[in-house]
C-alpha cells in the first residue's frame, strides 16, 4: 500500500466534498509520515546493532549522481588542460602578477533597490569600485575601464526593480560571460548575519567539472585576490549545482564550547546570497552583434533534466 502523501491522496480521491477531502488527506498524510519515521528509526537501530555487518545503505538517486556522462569532464591530472591554463586569459591572475581591480556599474537609471544591492557587491569584492553608468555605451565603458587598469567589468541590469542579468567582462581582452541573476538575498534579510571586514577572503570553487565549467571557474576566480588573508577568517564560496552557480559569503567563528573544554567552529553568514546561471560565454569583450561565442545556451541543448554543461 502506498504511504505518505501519495497514499493519502489515493485514499481521499473518492471523497466529493472538498473540505472533507482535504481533511482526510491531511489525516492520512500525517499518519503515513509517522509510520515512515517509525520504520526509519527501526532500520537505524538494527544497523547500529549489526555494526560493520550491516548492509550498506542504498544511495539515493538524484539528478546530480545520475547526470548524463560528459566526455568534457576535466580530470585532475589532465596535462592538456594544465598547458592551456598556463597561457590563457587568466594566467596573469593566477601567477599573482596582476591583482584584480573590478569596476561595477548598471544599466542607465538604476533603482534604489539595485544601488543597495550593488553596495553589498562592492563590499564583497576586494578592490571593487562603483561607477555611475550615465548615458555611456557599454563598449565605451569597456575601453575606458581597460585603459584605467581595471581587470574586470561587472554590469548589472534589472527588471521590475530586481537584479536580472549580469555581464562579466574580463579586461582587457575578454572573454565575456552573461548570466541570469536570481534569488538575491541581502544581508539584512539573513538571520544572524555578520559584518564583513576588509580582509581578502578565501575563495572556494566547487564542482566546476567540465571544460566549460573549468574555464568559467577560472574567470570567476579573477574577481578575488590570489593571496587571501586567512586572518580575516572569511570565505566566499562559488558552488555549481545543476548549472546554477550559488554565491555565498561566510566567516569562520571559533568558540569555546564550555569552560576548559574544546573549541568548536561554526560558520556565520555575511551575505549577500546570489544565484547565477550562465547564458553565454563570448570570446573577446562585449559585442552582442558580431561577437563569437564559445558557448551559448539554446533550448535544443535542454534534451534531458540530467544533462548539465558546467
Amino acid at each position: 500500500m502506498a504511504r505518505g502523501k501519495a497514499g493519502a491522496g489515493a485514499r481521499a480521491k473518492g471523497i466529493r466534498n472538498k473540505q472533507k477531502r482535504v481533511a482526510t488527506f491531511a489525516k492520512f498524510a500525517k499518519q503515513g509520515e509517522k509510520e515512515q519515521k517509525k520504520e526509519r528509526k527501526k532500520r537505524q537501530k538494527e544497523a547500529e546493532e549489526l555494526g560493520e555487518e550491516a548492509a550498506p545503505r542504498k544511495a539515493q538517486r538524484t539528478l546530480d549522481n545520475t547526470r548524463e556522462p560528459d566526455e568534457t569532464v576535466v580530470q585532475p591530472d589532465d596535462a592538456e588542460v594544465a598547458a592551456e591554463d598556463s597561457f590563457d586569459e587568466f594566467a596573469a591572475h593566477f601567477s599573482g602578477s596582476v591583482p584584480p581591480r573590478t569596476v561595477v556599474t548598471t544599466s542607465p537609471k538604476p533603482s534604489s533597490e539595485m544601488l543597495t544591492f550593488l553596495e553589498e557587491m562592492v563590499t564583497l569584492l576586494p578592490n571593487a569600485e562603483y561607477r555611475k553608468r550615465g548615458a555611456h555605451e557599454l563598449k565605451a565603458i569597456v575601453g575606458a575601464a581597460a585603459e584605467r587598469g581595471f581587470t574586470n567589468l561587472l554590469v548589472f541590469s534589472e527588471k521590475n526593480k530586481k537584479c536580472h542579468t549580469l555581464w562579466h567582462v574580463k579586461l582587457p581582452a575578454g572573454p565575456t560571460a552573461r548570466y541570469k541573476v536570481s534569488s538575491v538575498v541581502l544581508p539584512a534579510k539573513i538571520r544572524g548575519h555578520g559584518r564583513p571586514t576588509g580582509h581578502r577572503p578565501e575563495l572556494i570553487l566547487n564542482n566546476f567539472s567540465t571544460r566549460l565549467g573549468h574555464r568559467l571557474g577560472r574567470m570567476l576566480a579573477c574577481l578575488f585576490p590570489y593571496d587571501p588573508q586567512f586572518k580575516g577568517r572569511q570565505a566566499v564560496t562559488l558552488h555549481n549545482q545543476r548549472d546554477f552557480v550559488f554565491l555565498r559569503h561566510h566567516r569562520y567563528v571559533f568558540e569555546q564550547r564550555r569552560q576548559g573544554g574544546d573549541v568548536g567552529a561554526r560558520l556565520q553568514e555575511l551575505g549577500p546570497r546570489v544565484t547565477l546561471k550562465l547564458k553565454g560565454l563570448q570570446l573577446g569583450t562585449f559585442d552582442t552583434q558580431h561577437g563569437e561565442y564559445e558557448w551559448k545556451h539554446k533550448p535544443e541543448l535542454d534534451t534531458s533534466r540530467r544533462r548539465f554543461h558546467v
